[in-house]
């Protein structure tokens, strides 16, 4: 199995070398083969792509090796086209971006169909507290203008937000308990299976008005 990109790619061409009619001669031994074009071209690509990538997180290198188990010095030097990593560090870094290789590496073929975030993924848990624990549903890794969110609330405990952006709004469905939904003046009492769109770009609030966890799930769509 390849360790690296760059063999994943110079295997492919070796064989299409074997089973191509076209003439060709072999390196000299006496001379270091240089990489591919292509592989040096993929480098160059994932450099750009992992600084992107953490820049538009606003995360530190230090922060990207914490969450992804690749040395900070390893990450320094992937971004500046200076290192070949192997496929597991490539690995290591797409799953701390939440995505899969084929994505990182922007290669379609080679990704899931099935983006999947797993209940006890970290990186996912927006808000955790006390009163109110906030899960995110949708990719962290997508430019979008749609939030998707777990709320869960704790008897007595409030999600209050300032206005966002003009024309936002935001959609809930009460799972668990019953809550108060506010927006500027307005206000309704949900229980479980109710749903509700208002508003968010006033001030607003998502209140437990029972006496045990509530649970909702919420959507944000930015206009």
């Amino acid at each position: 199995m390849p360790d690296t990109i760059s063999d994943m790619l110079d295997n492919g061409f070796r064989h299409a070398r074997r089973n191509s009619n076209i003439p060709h001669t072999m390196p000299s031994p006496s001379k270091p083969r240089k990489p591919t074009a292509p592989a040096e071209a993929i480098n160059r690509h994932l450099g750009t792509r992992v600084k992107n990538l953490r820049t538009a997180r606003d995360w530190s290198l230090e922060a990207l090796a914490n969450a992804s188990g690749v040395s900070r010095s390893m990450l320094s030097q992937i971004e500046r086209e200076e290192a070949n990593p192997t496929l597991a560090v490539t690995l290591r870094i797409a799953q701390a971006f939440s995505m899969g290789l084929g994505e990182l590496l922007e290669m379609p073929g080679a990704a899931s169909a099935v983006s999947v975030i797993r209940a006890d993924d970290h990186a996912f848990h927006y808000r955790s507290d006390k009163a109110c624990r906030i899960r995110t549903l949708s990719p962290l890794n997508l430019e979008k203008d749609v939030e998707f969110y777990e709320v869960q609330l704790q008897a007595g405990g409030a999600l209050r937000s300032a206005a966002h952006f003009e024309g936002t709004r935001e959609f809930i469905t009460v799972q668990k308990g019953q809550v108060r939904v506010e927006s500027a003046e307005d206000a309704e009492t949900m229980n479980p299976g109710d749903s509700a769109s208002y508003r968010a770009d006033v001030p607003h609030a998502i209140i437990n008005a029972g006496k045990g966890e509530a649970v909702v799930f919420l959507v944000d769509i930015y206009r």
